[in-house]
């Protein structure tokens, strides 16, 4: 199957449709995946849902923010180059604002601003949403029974903390086994491929720092901190930014060796309070560079955190981009591609069972989540309308 010619939309269209986004995508990368799927795919139809799995699927094999090099992919499948920058930039500029102005009352009055009632009945409107989307995503990526079997493989391994790289990277060349068996007639590729995904699949423990873990500070430990500048703090984003795979947990780790442990910039508190708030405020979570880059450098510093952290995306969209297509039209590599994206939606289910977990914890927040299902399911309801109705509602509640 080959990409579909896409309908030319204007520049302007792009960016408000991005902003829109930005602007409403609470809930972390799963929730923003699945709010661009009912945006681009059932709403607006700008891309048909094998276009938008085959991107989903490349965004998880690249470090970086996977839901913001979706929206890159999808502004560079639109308009080449311009579409690019603009739906990066516009899905990232509403965060790094809310998220610079936190900072600012951060500074200023030493405390996080109270949200928990707001997000105590999103939370569910999030589960609702994203199961939606990966209902649809699903019974589109999983083609074969073999896909199927590799998609429970897959989610099983994530579920026991299985490294995500390795699980995408063996689904992958185990989905391209058929068509390399139907090419060689050879069995052997099949016991070397098993063996390799048996050795290659360790369990990684999950990096997972509590506040009781964290009790060093450069204070305490009487170790000055280095001077601090804007290009030495581009160059320590640009680098976390380049090479990071994971969660939220994996970027707290890394967080924490540079500005904590080795550049000495911030207390463990506050490298607590940064991950806090990229966690809760709309679009990428990767805005916790935003917070630390204000903490640091004022509003300077906070530009150059942004651009930092996210240019290495930019760049990998623009250099994956082209070949996305190509891909598709190998039976090969397009197999191949198939395995990554069915690995990618168990992983995606993984994290909303997690998030589910956490979020549906009494009565009230078990019918908000149902009534949205109902809504999203039944009636199609725009999933905007739903998160402005959660958020007066936890207003109410946290009152």
């Amino acid at each position: 199957m080959t990409d579909h010619l896409p309908e030319r939309v204007s520049l302007w269209t792009l960016a408000t449709a991005f902003l829109k986004l930005g602007t409403i995508a609470f809930g972390g990368p799963a929730a923003h995946i699945a709010l661009m799927e009912e945006e681009f795919v059932r709403r607006r139809q700008w891309l048909t849902q094998q276009e938008f799995l085959d991107r989903l699927g490349a965004a998880n094999l690249i470090p970086g923010p996977s839901s913001t090099e979706m929206a890159i992919y999808i502004g560079y499948t639109k308009r080449g180059w311009p579409g690019l920058i603009v739906a990066g930039c516009c899905f990232i500029i509403p965060a790094a604002i809310l998220v610079c102005a936190i900072a600012a009352a951060y500074v200023r009055y030493g405390s996080m601003p109270r949200v928990g009632g707001v997000l105590y009945a999103l939370k569910p409107v999030v589960i609702a949403v994203v199961l939606q989307a990966f209902w649809k995503l699903a019974r589109s990526a999983v083609k074969t029974v073999w896909l199927g079997a590799l998609g429970i493989a897959a989610a099983a391994l994530s579920f026991f903390q299985a490294d995500s790289l390795l699980v995408l990277a063996g689904a992958g060349l185990l989905a391209g086994l058929p068509v390399l068996l139907g090419k060689f007639k050879s069995k052997s590729a099949t016991t070397a491929a098993l063996i390799w995904l048996n050795t290659s699949l360790p369990l990684r423990p999950r990096v997972l720092l509590t506040t009781t873990a964290l009790t060093t500070t450069a204070a305490a430990s009487g170790l000055a901190a280095m001077p601090f500048s804007l290009w030495r703090l581009f160059l320590t984003f640009l680098k976390i930014g380049s090479v990071l795979f994971g969660s939220g947990y994996v970027l707290l780790a890394f967080l924490r060796s540079d500005f904590v442990l080795r550049l000495h910039w911030l207390t463990e508190k506050q490298l607590l309070d940064s991950v806090a708030v990229g966690q809760v405020t709309p679009g990428p979570v990767f805005t916790t560079a935003t917070f630390i880059g204000y903490l640091v450098g004022g509003i300077p510093g906070a530009a150059v955190a942004t651009l930092a952290i996210f240019l290495p995306g930019f760049l990998l969209v623009a250099v994956s981009g082209p070949l996305i297509p190509r891909i598709r039209r190998s039976p090969l590599a397009g197999a191949i591609l198939d395995g990554v994206i069915v690995a990618s939606l168990a992983l995606m289910g993984v994290v909303t069972w997690q998030l589910g977990r956490a979020a549906l914890i009494d009565p009230l927040t078990i019918a908000i989540a149902v009534v949205s299902a109902v809504l999203l399911f039944r009636w199609q309801v725009n999933a905007a309308w739903l998160i402005l109705a959660a958020g007066i509602v936890g207003v109410i509640h946290g009152s």
